[in-house]
């Protein structure tokens, strides 16, 4: 299974991705290249960090979706880098046909809630103003739906009464950092 990363930031999830390919746990995944739609966003430098090609190529107009025609680009730059499989890691932008079509049934996002509760942006916060006792992170194949994909997993982080929004944010991202290679490795091995 070779995987492009899509991340729009710190690449966090990106970095744990990475790490565990390196240290020879990611089963018979492999990362080939890295894609990021903000340039100079930190997730670019774990490319040359980790030996993997890493691109931020043109995005168009829009800040949340791609044009068509530049989607189009994108499916053929990342099938052009070797790859069969994408995980969006981090990835701020809904995903359209151009990708979808182009790896049916080969995306999988990563969402820091439990779906289907808090789809859509900021489902930490989201969790937090509502004031659930437990919350976390799934994996999900990426649909036409936002974050509305047949789940693969999850991981559940309870809130504390000691937690702050910030404490229990660190909590769902170490819950990430830990499910999502997981998932990408089980699959793998199918």
């Amino acid at each position: 299974m070779n995987i492009a990363l899509l991340g729009s930031g710190r690449g966090s999830n990106a970095e744990a991705i990475l790490e565990t390919q390196r240290a020879g746990k990611l089963g018979r995944a492999r990362v080939v290249s890295i894609f990021c739609d903000m340039p100079g966003a930190r997730i670019l430098e774990l490319g040359e960090r980790f030996g993997v090609p890493a691109f931020s190529p043109e995005v168009g107009p829009f800040k949340t979706k791609f044009p068509p025609e530049i989607e189009t680009k994108w499916a053929e730059e990342i099938r052009d880098c070797g790859a069969d499989f994408i995980v969006l890691a981090g990835f701020m932008r809904v995903i359209k046909r151009p990708l979808l079509d182009a790896f049916a049934g080969r995306i999988i996002n990563l969402h820091p809630s439990l779906l289907p509760a808090f789809p859509g942006l900021d489902g930490i916060g989201q969790a937090w103003r509502y004031g659930v006792k437990v919350s976390g992170c799934t994996v999900h194949y990426v649909d036409a739906t936002v974050d509305g994909g047949a789940i693969i997993d999850q991981a559940v982080v309870r809130r504390e009464d000691a937690d702050t929004e910030e404490s229990f944010a660190e909590k769902i991202h170490s819950a990430e950092h830990r499910l999502l290679p997981e998932v990408i490795r089980r699959l793998s091995e199918r």
